[in-house]
């Protein structure tokens, strides 16, 4: 067995970490933290893991015992991996980091974007970008993943093959997405109180929002990010436009064929006619995409739907790491999703 530590286990990507790791033939949970709820009984906090995770409890961090993992999944604010990941890196067999910290290869970006500068530039170069369906063989050496963005793994799988194929033009891209509550963390506030976001549909990160820059870095468009918050618990919408190449003319049939082709390998990426649904994803690592041409006005339409916990963020990493760790990449990954 692998032993794995998640250090940050106590917020909803800690929590869907563990679902996701009770499930993994090779994964045993020997260290998991959450500072804000240190001593406290896992299931207490998440009654949903108290069959797999009866004894379960929430500590302090601790160095050593991190270290004693051979893979560690980090759940922490930005700066707070960005100071902890150099002190694990190759001292452990991977680490797993699902803030921001190491995602953007242009380190000068994270004033503007993030708010802090970063002070491990050497990290960032070495560090992989967790998306296997774009960087499976980078990722087959990695010692430190940086996990994507779930705005930005939904909007990526969706936009990228176009733009590699020269099927769209990748210059002014609008992509509208819509998040579950989830995607705001576990910690109560106001925005995400159920009076706020119950019955409500808003817009927000107007021109400004942190996974703009990220998704140029993966697509190699210029975008015009807008996200919402829908009133779901888990899940993501994104819809995209873009015009196509000048002097192509692309059919609703040949952009689905483009993207069918990009993903006829990938089990996690369904490219189908129906339009994505976020409840088909529930649960799963899985991807729905579609595309569409209008003629009438011009523009690409190209939507995907994932679960912002897995696929998004935690089942996500665990993908990553798969590969990384050389075992079977769909190892702990749910493929069918919940419904009703």
């Amino acid at each position: 067995m692998i032993s794995v530590g998640i250090i940050g286990a106590s917020g909803f990507t800690g929590a869907e970490l563990l679902r996701i790791c009770a499930a993994h033939p090779h994964f045993d949970v020997k260290f998991a933290t959450g500072d804000s709820q240190a001593g406290t009984l896992a299931r207490s906090l998440y009654p949903s893991l108290a069959a797999t995770y009866p004894n379960l409890v929430f500590e302090e961090f601790d160095l050593e015992k991190a270290l004693a993992c051979d893979v560690l999944f980090l759940g922490l604010p930005h700066e707070a991996s960005l100071d902890l990941v150099p002190q694990l890196v190759n001292k452990v067999k991977l680490v797993v980091d699902l803030s921001a910290a190491f995602r953007l290869t242009d380190t000068s970006k994270y004033p503007q974007w993030y708010g802090f500068a970063h002070t491990h530039p050497e990290l960032v170069a070495s560090a992989v970008y967790g998306l296997p369906e774009l960087f499976r063989e980078q990722l087959k050496t990695a010692r430190l993943i940086a996990t994507p963005g779930c705005y930005v793994t939904a909007a990526s799988l969706a936009l990228q093959p176009l733009v590699r194929a020269g099927a769209i033009d990748p210059v002014g891209v609008i992509v509208d997405a819509a998040s579950g509550v989830s995607g705001a963390g576990r910690a109560a506030k106001l925005s995400n109180s159920f009076n706020t976001v119950d019955e409500d549909f808003t817009a927000y990160g107007l021109l400004d929002h942190r996974h703009t820059p990220e998704i140029e870095q993966v697509t190699g468009a210029q975008i015009l990010f807008t996200p919402h918050l829908a009133p779901m618990n888990r899940g993501i919408l994104a819809t995209c436009y873009a015009r196509p190449v000048a002097g192509t003319s692309p059919t609703s049939a040949s952009l689905l064929a483009t993207l069918a082709r990009a993903y006829a390998k990938e089990p996690l990426v369904v490219v189908g006619q129906n339009s994505p649904s976020t409840k088909a994803t529930l649960g799963t690592n899985v991807t729905h995409i579609t595309a569409r041409y209008d003629e009438r006005t011009g523009y690409v339409m190209v939507l995907s739907a994932l679960d912002n916990l897995a696929k998004g963020a935690s089942g996500g990493a665990v993908q990553a790491a798969n590969v990384a760790l050389g075992l079977n990449e769909l190892d702990g990954l749910s493929m069918v999703g919940m419904y009703p």
